[in-house]
């Protein structure tokens, strides 16, 4: 590199830290009574600046996992990690906004505890944060639209032109991430921060989710009132649609509560005019008492200024009963607070009633007011690995059930032996209502990219032949609200399960030798 190009990197590197000096000095000015949690979370908050670099010695010697799991460093050296998305393939999809980038972490196939390869799979994108993949297609949400391209989970690349399916998202302002997932209905959902701290927004998508096809067509205003949901995820025994949201700042260490709301269509959440559990706000709250008859209230209360972002539900069956109704949450932490709070993983636990108990999960990012890292997101992948992402260190963590076998992945998709069947599973059901199943099987079997695991000639595809020896139709139907790891246990309806039964066991018969 010659002298010139140092020379304006450089420069850049000092108007970057002039600006963020004057952006705080204001804020000290507006806010005399302003509170830091750390000069380095604020300068990470406002311009990622990164941390020190996670080690697999820091790891272990820093960070405590709950009991009866293990904590490895999978990948460490990846700046500005963000959202996660693992594939069917077995691979890791990470967003990383502030290069412009997603980048796939190669599964692993040797067991080492390591991604096998690395690679680039889009650049010079405009800040691209939430990631998603089905049907055959990666979605993702930049700042200002979002887009997609064709994915392949069984080889892990992309092939086409990159197409923004939705444009016109307000960009810019405080919160300028955009997540995007795709529901169990098919749809796409997204979520647009708000433009402030605090204000009357003038976009009427600030501060909400949407809803549309996955072709981008028939966009719905979903839910407002949420002044940063970054995470959300459906739980797989309700189908209910849980979202994580960020409480405003400057009203103090302990208020407002930063929130897990139950996401209805049509539901008001209550920002900027109400916080938490029905308090009018001191700056906006006048004059908009009727709101608080219709705003809803979170479902949970998280502690101010904790920051919970990426969340999501567990659906590995062969976890202990305790973690079969109950989430991660992935708390980044305050920067605006005398104390620091937050920077964890959160377990939340629902009882039969619908109350949620929360606890730590993952903890040790923080110490005595020392900061060695900042949680994203969670996910959990189809051999029951868990993920953390970390921007601040910039790491990608995997947690195991510590069993002592759980670091390998898995080579096949056990399937449970069940009472044998009648000679003929499918007896009874007519030609039209097999062939129904079979045209809601194909739609199922692309939305969750099932290819990626149960690909013909491979162990676990060829398990599907003979399955119509090993199950009854309801056995079948009954499987898969319960599957045996690492099958992730997908949200279908009693009809969906009942349909991809039918199409399983016709399939099996029609390749059976004659």
């Amino acid at each position: 590199m010659t002298v010139r190009p140092l020379l304006i990197l450089a420069w850049c590197a000092i108007a970057l830290l002039v600006l963020a000096a004057a952006l705080v000095a204001a804020m000290l000015v507006l806010t005399p009574n302003l509170e830091i949690t750390n000069w380095r979370m604020m300068l990470n908050a406002m311009t990622g600046a990164q941390g020190p670099q996670a080690s697999a010695s820091s790891v272990g010697q820093l960070l405590t996992v709950r009991e009866g799991f293990r904590l490895d460093l999978y990948a460490g050296d990846v700046p500005k990690a963000r959202f996660l998305r693992p594939t069917a393939g077995g691979d890791l999809l990470v967003s990383q906004p502030r290069l412009g980038q997603v980048l796939l972490l190669g599964r692993d196939t040797n067991g080492d505890g390591r991604p096998e390869r690395r690679e680039v799979l889009l650049k010079d994108l405009d800040r691209p944060h939430g990631l998603d993949v089905g049907d055959g297609w990666l979605y993702i949400g930049e700042s200002a639209a979002v887009g997609r391209i064709a994915f392949d989970a069984a080889s892990g690349t992309v092939s086409g032109a990159y197409e923004r399916i939705l444009t016109g998202l307000p960009a810019g302002g405080n919160h300028w991430s955009r997540t995007v997932r795709l529901g169990p209905d098919g749809w796409l959902y997204v979520t647009i921060g708000s433009s402030c701290n605090v204000c009357a927004e003038e976009h009427p998508w600030r501060a909400s989710m949407l809803r549309l096809r996955p072709d981008g067509s028939a966009v719905e205003h979903y839910a407002t009132g949420l002044r940063n949901s970054v995470g959300f995820d459906w739980a797989p025994w309700s189908g209910e649609l849980f979202a994580t949201d960020n409480g405003r700042d400057l009203l103090g260490d302990d208020f407002p509560p930063c929130e897990l709301n139950r996401i209805v269509a049509g539901g008001f959440y209550g920002w900027p005019f109400i916080n938490g559990d029905g308090v009018l706000d001191p700056d906006m709250g006048a004059g908009h008492e009727a709101l608080l008859v219709s705003a809803l209230s979170p479902a949970h209360g998280f502690r101010a200024h904790t920051a919970p972002l990426g969340i999501t539900f567990l659906r590995n069956a062969a976890l202990p009963a305790a973690y079969r109704r109950a989430a991660l949450v992935a708390l980044h932490g305050s920067w605006n607070r005398s104390t620091p709070d937050g920077y964890k993983v959160v377990l939340l636990q629902w009882d039969e009633s619908g109350r949620i108990a929360e606890s730590d999960f993952l903890s040790g990012f923080e110490a005595n007011g020392n900061i060695i890292g900042r949680p994203v997101d969670v996910a959990e992948a189809a051999d029951g690995s868990i993920f953390v992402s970390d921007d601040y260190a910039g790491a990608i963590y995997r947690i195991v059930p510590d069993d002592g076998t759980s670091s390998a992945p898995a080579a096949a998709m056990p399937v449970p032996a069940t009472a044998p069947g009648a000679a003929d599973p499918l007896a009874g059901i007519d030609a039209d209502t097999i062939a129904a199943a079979h045209t809601e099987a194909q739609r199922l079997w692309r939305r969750h990219a099932c290819a990626g695991c149960h690909a013909p000639g491979t162990p676990v595809g060829d398990k599907l032949e003979s399955v119509d020896a090993r199950y009854t139709l309801q056995s079948l139907a009954d499987y898969f609200t319960a599957p045996t790891t690492p099958m992730p246990m997908f949200p279908l309806s009693e009809a969906e399960r009942r349909s991809l039964a039918i199409h399983l066991l016709a399939s099996a018969r029609e390749a059976a030798p004659r």
